[in-house]
């Protein structure tokens, strides 16, 4: 039998013996990847901004959404529960 090993985004399409708290840890992993999207987006429309007027809103827009997904890369769930709060909230 092949071992793989757990990865946060492997394990979305895995279920696991805890099937409630999978389901949370699922639910909050895609909804904060789908927020890391939205404000890449977001950041794209900051740096477009004439004259670099955006420039500071886009610098503090990238760091927010690497430490985003370095809490996706680390596992950590309070930190993604965190970062996703905070991700919601830029506009």
């Amino acid at each position: 039998m092949i071992q793989t090993p757990k990865d946060s985004l492997i394990s979305l399409n895995h279920s696991s013996e805890n099937d409630i708290n999978n389901n949370a840890q699922t639910h909050v992993i895609k909804n904060l990847l789908y927020e890391i999207i939205r404000v890449k987006e977001l950041i794209k429309y900051y740096e477009d901004i004439p004259d670099q007027a955006g420039q500071l809103g886009a610098s503090i827009l990238t760091e927010l959404v690497a430490e985003a997904y370095k809490s996706l890369v680390d596992y950590d769930m309070v930190l993604m529960k965190k970062y996703y709060d905070l991700l919601q909230n830029c506009d």
